[in-house]
């Protein structure tokens, strides 16, 4: 289970409700340890939608010192793959849960779900139907006329026969289903006697070819809840209207425990896409660079940008758990990471649109040191020395060669302006090339205001301004990310999410200047670049002659909550 490094344990919520319920009222549930699971489906990489569902299951698991379990729903073998089983296992271990040795796979209890669905055949509760899809919908009814189906009196024996040449592979796909026989006039259309089996001709991850009929998810679900001892299956609230079916498989198969289904609103972001088919498409059309390109909503790109395991665990708390359906800020997410590198990142300077500085007036071929802090927030990260000499590196927007209304940084004849922990200077002239662009800019410096304040105490009107030594400047490639969508809903009305995406979600900054305490930095480490924002190094492209860094998030703070 997580330590406090990770973030919070859930609060009260109305799931907690109903368990305080359950235990209170004792019956099935006495003496029962509270036993959660999380059954993703093998088929992509987990986004930040599952990181809810995971605080959920594993939270509350957590809460009541009860157990949860990881459960591969691998009951369609279309897309799913090994790849996807060992990402979903790192990406819960990184959030900081673990599942012990209850680690298992849906497909592990195919043997048991065939022999319950011919315990509902040899029961009359199941039929083998071959109805084509076309007459599937035809005859699927309305509000006011019930389904209908010519098969479903066939006899059992026919049934069992049939369900067993179906296992054989006698039938090619589409051929038959095996249906519940439940009510073809019930309101409820998962009722309508659902279908439990279909043929699929295609080899299974871990099964090879042993199976060539497959169950679906509703009836797969609730025995594999059953067969585990979950006492309590946590689901989003799309699955609200199949709980009668849950509890109809529970009822009528042999199964060693009943769990209770409770459902809660799935998280919603802005900004972003969460269907694991629109995040794959994505990334089998080259619109992104993988599923861990830092601008995905997936975890492994979230953990790339430099999220941390304490902020999508404060996110998920702070969200709370509801019946009502929202969509969050993605602000709002990136506010709580924010909150979280301003306490643990280390501060260093970067230049990312470097031009040169020459204080005209500082001895060429000396250099000197400034002791400065790692993090103003953490004495125990200590100190650091950052070198200063005659030519040094700052940001281009912190010089203008014309004076501009309010503008307080360096210009000509300007005011004075303080190099970061370092001197005070004032701008005496610069250089262009000729397109008129600015290439050096010259400057002299106090040699009594070491430190950045000069000995007199006189007031300073221009900005302080962060540098990097050029002696000793680290050359580094930056990455600028913002929102992969421009439209706050891309999937919302008739758009296309493809038309929503942003052609300026990335920008690439090559020959940024860093100081020199980043040249062997390597990831996951993030730090604080002093006005920029927070940075972190890129797990995947950073290598040593090549740095590079993403940006985490900006040090703005856009998101403002809710009075």
């Amino acid at each position: 289970m997580p330590d406090e490094r990770n973030g919070p344990v859930m609060a009260q919520n109305f799931i907690h409700d109903f368990i305080d319920e359950d235990i209170a009222q004792g019956g099935q549930f006495q003496g029962m340890t509270v036993h959660t699971r999380f059954p993703p489906e093998p088929n992509g990489y987990l986004h930040i939608g599952h990181a809810k569902a995971i605080f959920v299951d594993f939270g509350t698991a957590e809460k009541y010192g009860g157990l949860c379990n990881l459960r591969m729903d691998d009951t369609n073998p279309t897309k799913e793959d090994v790849e996807y089983v060992e990402a979903i296992q790192e990406d819960i271990h990184w959030l900081g849960y673990d599942w012990g040795d209850r680690f298992f796979f849906a497909s592990d209890y195919f043997d048991q779900m065939y022999e319950q669905a011919v315990g509902l055949i040899k029961k009359g509760l199941a039929y083998v139907c071959e109805l084509t899809p076309e007459e599937f919908r035809e005859y699927r009814g309305d509000v006011n006329t019930p389904a209908r189906s010519p098969w479903r009196d066939r006899p059992v024996e026919e049934s069992l026969d049939l369900f067993a040449r179906m296992k054989a592979g006698e039938f090619p796909n589409g051929k038959y289903t095996l249906r519940a026989k439940i009510d073809l006039a019930s309101g409820n259309f998962n009722m309508r006697d659902p279908v439990l089996y279909r043929i699929n001709h295609m080899r299974h991850h871990r099964q090879g070819d042993k199976w060539c009929i497959y169950p679906m998810y509703d009836f797969a679900h609730p025995l594999e809840d059953a067969l585990e001892g979950i006492t309590h299956s946590l689901c989003s609230l799309e699955f609200e209207d199949h709980r009668p079916l849950y509890e109809w498989v529970i009822a009528h198969c042999d199964v060693p425990s009943h769990p209770r289904q409770i459902e809660f609103a799935r998280l919603g972001i802005n900004y972003t896409v969460m269907s694991k088919r629109k995040l794959r498409q994505l990334v089998e059309e080259g619109k992104v660079s993988g599923w861990d390109d830092p601008r995905m909503p997936t975890l492994c790109g979230l953990r790339r940008r430099g999220y941390t395991p304490r902020a999508i665990r404060n996110f998920s708390e702070r969200n709370g758990v509801s019946k009502a359906a929202s969509t969050v800020e993605f602000s709002f997410l990136e506010h709580c990471l924010r909150e979280d590198l301003n306490e643990t990142a280390q501060r260093r300077m970067a230049v990312l649109h470097p031009v040169k500085l020459v204080i005209t007036n500082y001895p060429a071929g000396q250099s000197e040191t400034f002791t400065v802090e790692n993090n103003p927030n953490r004495p125990e990260d200590g100190t650091r020395e950052v070198t200063f000499s005659r030519e040094l590196y700052i940001e281009a927007e912190d010089f203008l060669p014309a004076p501009a209304p309010k503008y307080k940084r360096l210009y000509p004849e300007g005011p004075e302006c303080r190099l970061k922990g370092a001197y005070v200077i004032k701008c005496v002239g610069y250089e262009t090339d000729e397109q008129g662009n600015v290439t050096e800019i010259a400057a002299e410096y106090d040699p009594d205001s070491r430190g950045g304040d000069p000995a007199d105490g006189r007031k300073i009107k221009g900005a302080t301004i962060h540098w990097v030594d050029a002696a000793t400047a680290v050359d580094a490639e930056v990455r600028l990310y913002s929102n992969l969508f421009s439209d706050a809903d891309p999937d919302g009305g008739d758009k296309n999410f493809l038309d929503c995406l942003d052609p300026h979600s990335l920008e690439v900054l090559t020959g940024a200047k860093l100081e020199a305490s980043l040249a062997g930095a390597e990831a996951p480490a993030s730090y604080q670049f002093l006005r920029q924002g927070y940075f972190c190094v890129d797990n995947k492209d950073s290598k040593p002659g090549h740095l590079v860094f993403d940006r985490s998030v900006s040090l703005k703070d856009s998101f403002k909550p809710q009075k």
